[in-house]
């Protein structure tokens, strides 16, 4: 026999998308260096794809040359190749199942991300989206906090009460400028132990880990009768 499970530490769960929920970094490997010849910066080599996945999105954009005038431009490129190529983008293993899991263990969710609500949409297919409560897509590539801000806001919750979920640095930093906790995923853009570095509230090996770290689970009739013991 099981107990209900208490309420979950946080009301509210704002989850970044590209290297979090979608398994996008293979597509971007395979257009970045396309998109560096249209607007004029540094092309990546192959050896250099592990040393730049340990940086922050400033450091990568000041090793490549990036003009940044033409970040507006190059994201709005970025966003119409992947409608393009939307068909080859998926989500990671387990991101359903743990969307689900989050959603009926009673975690609101959002998602704030760089790239356009019609790519996530149609990538998360209508069953995740219909989970997802609230979105603020489009953000510049440091304009996380303004929109992670204004979806806090929307929700009623204090920061204290929200985990953001992310896969970079600038997703460390935002969550820090607005009060809530960052949990860190290892199977995104940046390396774990890069993220490590920033001292995440959580460091998720994997989906599932998302699920057991947030939702409550119910005492068995074992850990009551050995909490009883103890007490």
């Amino acid at each position: 026999m099981e107990t209900s499970p208490a309420p979950p530490r946080y009301r509210l769960c704002i989850l970044d998308f590209d290297g979090t929920l979608a398994d996008t970094f293979p597509w971007f490997c395979g257009v970045i260096n396309g998109v560096a010849d249209r607007y004029g910066f540094r092309r990546v080599a192959g050896h250099e794809t592990e040393s730049l996945r340990a940086l922050g999105a400033r450091e990568i954009i000041a090793h490549l040359g990036v003009p940044l005038w033409k970040l507006p431009a190059i994201a709005r490129h970025m966003h119409d190749l992947a409608a393009r190529d939307i068909a080859d983008l998926h989500l990671f293993a387990g991101i359903a199942g743990m969307l689900a899991a989050l959603d009926e263990g009673g975690v609101r969710l959002a998602v704030v991300s760089s790239n356009t609500r019609a790519n996530v949409r149609r990538v998360l297919g209508p069953a995740n989206a219909r989970r997802i409560g609230d979105d603020a897509c489009g953000a510049s590539v440091f304009g996380k906090a303004r929109r992670l801000r204004a979806v806090i806001r929307r929700s009623g919750f204090e920061p204290g009460q929200v985990l953001c979920i992310g896969d970079e640095i600038r997703d460390a930093d935002a969550a820090a400028e607005v009060g809530a906790d960052f949990g860190a995923v290892a199977w995104g853009y940046t390396r774990a132990d890069a993220l490590a570095a920033r001292n995440p509230a959580f460091l998720f090996a994997d989906p599932g880990d998302v699920v057991r770290a947030l939702v409550p689970q119910p005492a068995t009739r074992r850990e009551r009768a050995r909490s009883r013991v103890l007490d």
